[in-house]
């Protein structure tokens, strides 16, 4: 009989040991009652049924925001959903202060999101959303701080837009696109007639230049693999056609009216 009673004993006490790993915290309650702050991590004893142990997870966890019908303030209607990180920094709150604190701070998220996006643009929630998620994050956290959570990090992880917004979306970054080209070539043609009249201002103070270029342009064509026919004009007769034909005109001598003597 003694021996059975130690070996009760034994069993009772090694039943009453508990190993919490590094990233685990306990919070025993003795008759109901918390013993003392979060025990942990390492070996504890818990003195069943006197004491009940509660475990906490100290890690972060990652929980995933379902998606929310969102109207933005210029009246686009969007999907959205995000990913939040979170972690209990208080184990005995965490346990105390709310059921389920994993519920609790995805239904203040779901709601905090749909707040939050419904007072932007949707030009500034696709070009702000860093600032976006860092207010959203505030705004959570300050709801889950009292029972022993903080809110790590807040991202919006998708947005889903109608049809007829992405058709208007494409067709409005198209028309940006082309007014760009259009700038640059207009500025491509203005920077080369520029060129031009300095070019042109530079040959008239030396007319050799006008003859050099002309060589210049004959040997780039003969180059060339093709049946361009080129005839070479001097340069000096198409000048002296021009003073020909500048002169102006000398207009013939007028002959003296000789009346007969009657």
């Amino acid at each position: 009989m003694p021996l059975i009673i130690v070996a009760i004993l034994l069993l009772y006490i090694l039943n009453s040991i508990k190993i919490l790993k590094e990233y685990e915290r306990a919070v025993v309650f003795r008759l109901g009652r918390v013993r003392h702050d979060a025990s942990g991590p390492g070996v504890i004893l818990v003195f069943r049924p006197i004491d009940q142990i509660v475990r906490v997870s100290l890690r972060q966890e990652a929980m995933e925001v379902p998606s929310q019908d969102v109207i933005t303030r210029d009246n686009v209607t969007l999907k959205v959903n995000a990913v939040i990180t979170l972690r209990v920094v208080d184990p005995v709150k965490a346990v105390i202060e709310v059921s389920n604190y994993v519920y609790q701070t995805s239904q203040f998220a779901q709601t905090t999101l749909r707040s939050v996006l419904g007072e932007v643009d949707l030009d500034e929630l696709l070009a702000h959303r860093e600032t976006l998620n860092l207010r959203i994050q505030t705004i959570i956290d300050g709801h889950t701080a009292p029972f022993g959570l903080k809110v790590v990090s807040v991202e919006v992880k998708q947005v889903d837009m109608p049809e007829n917004m992405l058709r208007a979306m494409a067709k409005q970054a198209e028309a940006e696109r082309e007014r760009r080209a259009k700038i640059i070539h207009a500025e491509g043609e203005f920077n080369a007639a520029a060129k031009l009249v300095e070019a042109a201002a530079l040959m008239a103070t030396q007319p050799m230049t006008l003859q050099l270029r002309y060589l210049q342009t004959l040997t780039e064509i003969g180059v060339e693999k093709n049946t361009t026919i080129v005839f070479p004009l001097p340069m000096e007769l198409m000048n002296l056609f021009n003073q020909t034909f500048n002169k102006p005109a000398i207009a013939p001598a007028s002959k003296p009216d000789t009346e007969p003597n009657g």
